[in-house]
């Protein structure tokens, strides 16, 4: 506020409604753009100017992104239609071609006759708090990796072991002459090099950095592809696994190849869950229902549970219930990491005994889009539900 800005005495109310409306609109830090119809910039306020320059006889797209054509994807285009505000997250360039987060909020101007010839835009820079975020999952990964080398390390070993049996056993063979035994050694040397190159696949696709390919995908195709994959090893078990997919969920922008991952290790688990169960139970149902714009996997299991001790380790440690040799305990821990890149959550209930029931929830509003062609960055994020 400069000097010649002088707040009026609190207790002269139309001086204060006065002051608030000269004055308020360039004062507070939020920037606000009022936009017509044909996407240009009628008016701004200080903040906005300061941030993203000259906007005067500009379209929105050129002034926030530098774009020389409309967005794919426009919260505007739909408030302009329907009449309702909007919320969401962008990504844009500020004055000295740095790119920003921003936060945005989208109010139309709806006229007693209905019409919308104006819709203003409120946005907070939230760039510091996305880096933060981001930071804070990269600390976290890490430190579930560093955590993991040891256990792995441990696993390899118990596994090398393994190969030193089986060239004993194949050496032994060949010196004897007897391909019987040369057989079963070299079979050993199969099987314990196989898991070897498992647990380190494993390792290495949690430890890297990944970044998940989005397409417009059907959302029931994973889970029908992940049933189909494990239902008949799953009957030769013993186990019944069926699928209950709710039909006609509209596509949404994901990464298919994770869910797919993500379905696997859970319905793994769960099959795994009945086959050590001692209470009999030998039934895993992966669904899938959309409710509120929201997605969500589930897969249910009536196979052993977890304890309560077990179910504080699940996601903060490098953990495996299963036999040594069988998992690395990174299959929950690659799933909720996926899941986090897909802006949803995991969450679980298990009671000993009686099963679990996993849950993969995903907010349409929360999924990545696609890189843009143009500036090849991410484009916002899908519209929540409307205010």
């Amino acid at each position: 506020m400069s000097n010649s800005e002088v707040i009026p005495d609190e207790q002269d109310s139309t001086t204060i409604r006065n002051w608030v409306r000269f004055h308020l609109w360039d004062q507070v830090p939020v920037r606000i753009a009022v936009i017509g119809r044909d996407y240009k910039i009628l008016e701004a306020n200080r903040a906005f100017t300061d941030s993203y320059g000259d906007w005067a006889d500009r379209t929105c797209y050129s002034v926030y992104k530098g774009r020389t054509k409309h967005c794919s994807t426009c919260n505007a285009a739909d408030s302009f239609v329907d009449g309702q505000t909007r919320v969401r997250e962008e990504l844009g360039l500020v004055t000295d071609g740095q790119q920003t987060s921003y936060l945005v909020r989208v109010v139309p101007i709806v006229q007693p006759d209905g019409s919308i010839p104006y819709i203003i835009e409120m946005s907070t820079d939230i760039t510091a708090t996305k880096i933060l975020e981001k930071e804070k999952l990269e600390a976290e990964r890490l430190a579930v990796v560093g955590q993991t080398v040891a256990g792995l390390a441990h696993g390899v070993k118990n596994l090398l072991m393994g190969l030193d049996g089986g060239m004993y056993m194949a050496r032994s063979g060949i010196e004897k002459g007897n391909p019987e035994r040369l057989a079963e050694g070299w079979e050993v040397l199969e099987d314990a090099a196989a898991r070897i190159t498992f647990f380190v696949k494993e390792f290495l696709e949690f430890s890297k950095g990944r970044t998940p390919t989005v397409v417009l995908a059907d959302p029931n195709e994973p889970a029908h592809q992940v049933v189909e994959m494990f239902v008949e090893s799953a009957r030769l078990a013993g186990i019944h696994l069926e699928a209950d997919l709710q039909p006609e969920i509209a596509p949404a922008f994901m990464d298919p190849d994770g869910i797919h991952t993500c379905l696997t290790n859970l319905v793994s688990n769960a099959i795994d869950a009945c086959e050590t169960s001692e209470t009999g139970g030998r039934n895993v149902k992966l669904s899938t229902r959309e409710e509120g714009g929201v997605i969500t996997y589930q897969v249910a299991d009536d196979g052993t549970g977890m304890e309560y001790d077990v179910k504080k380790k699940i996601f903060t440690n490098f953990f495996s219930t299963k036999a040594s040799g069988k998992g690395t305990g990174l299959g929950l821990l690659t799933t909720s990491k996926i899941v986090q890149e897909h802006g949803g959550k995991v969450s679980f209930e298990s009671t000993k005994g009686k099963g679990s029931v996993f849950s993969l929830i995903f907010p349409r509003n929360r999924l990545p889009l696609p890189l843009d062609e143009e500036t090849e960055e991410r484009c916002p994020l899908n519209d929540p539900a409307p205010n």
